[in-house]
């Protein structure tokens, strides 16, 4: 990354409301949006803009939108809406917080109003169209994907002594090809602003040269120190697993815990589409 580069990323970054004091407010405020340009970390690992070696979305799940209908009744409802990978931007969490907090005191005539006005919102911040679903209340049971068919990798009795991303890690066992559905509930990060830390479960679905598992598990705890955004470090472990283990097909999906109200689940995948919104047990 260049000199230049980096100073914008540090420019960008601190211009950011995230780790700051702020004003909640509770009249509509679109201003308050935030974009993050993806091109900042892109340009660190390699992927180019305008030829993605993946495609995918960054679903994200809203738990506390409230508003008022014209009768100044309080409504709620969860918001999921999804941000395409080719979008130039993404929307920083803390700015999606202070947004949504604005509608608290708004009057909406009805769902459709609010849907149409938080999805031209936050497809102006993301540059490209996000696609908005308002989930109501008498909609939130059966919500919760029963993980089947995945093989979790956790339950290895290993030593791990590195706390900072390290490609190295990822071995093969073998040339025969293979086709695995793996996950772990151990990924860990921190924000890149804050520092605290964001959990999440991994989903990886390769074709292939077989993978180790104990390597990949090594790699994904390797990430424990690392401060990086949701999209980002979904976007790194992509690029490490295709360069050092050379497989053709692959998957990855990081479905993370909530924080302010918010999760991020970025989808990257160079053979399949998105699988949707699965809501596990943690979130």
């Amino acid at each position: 990354m260049t000199d230049k580069s980096l100073y914008a990323n540090a420019q960008s970054i601190k211009a950011l409301t995230l780790g700051t004091d702020v004003n909640y407010r509770s009249q509509y405020a679109p201003e308050l949006l935030q974009p993050v340009p993806r091109s900042l970390n892109r340009e660190q690992i390699g992927v180019n803009g305008q030829n993605l070696p993946f495609t995918g979305e960054d679903i994200w799940n809203g738990y506390e939108l409230s508003w008022l209908n014209p009768k100044g009744l309080p409504q709620v409802a969860v918001l999921r809406c999804s941000v395409p990978v080719t979008s130039p931007n993404i929307i920083e969490s803390k700015s999606f917080k202070l947004y949504l907090n604005s509608l608290n005191q708004t009057v909406f005539n009805d769902y459709d109003s609010l849907s149409t006005t938080i999805e031209n919102d936050l497809s102006q911040c993301a540059g490209e169209r996000v696609n908005v679903d308002i989930i109501r209340p008498e909609q939130f049971i059966n919500e919760q994907f029963i993980i089947t068919d995945w093989q979790c990798i956790d339950d290895q009795d290993i030593q791990i002594d590195e706390y900072q991303p390290n490609p190295s890690l990822l071995k093969t066992t073998s040339h025969e090809n293979v086709t695995q559905a793996l996950y772990s509930n151990l990924l860990k990060s921190n924000c890149l602003v804050t520092d605290q830390p964001d959990w999440a479960t991994l989903f990886i679905k390769y074709s292939g040269q077989q993978i180790c598992s104990e390597s990949l598990l090594r790699y994904i705890v390797s990430f424990r120190e690392h401060s990086e955004f949701h999209e980002q470090c979904v976007e790194r472990i992509f690029k490490d697993i295709i360069q050092q283990t050379g497989v053709s097909k692959l998957t990855v999906y990081a479905r993370y815990t909530r924080r302010g109200g918010l999760d991020i689940n970025p989808f990257r995948s160079n053979f399949e589409t998105s699988y949707g919104d699965w809501r596990l047990v943690r979130q």
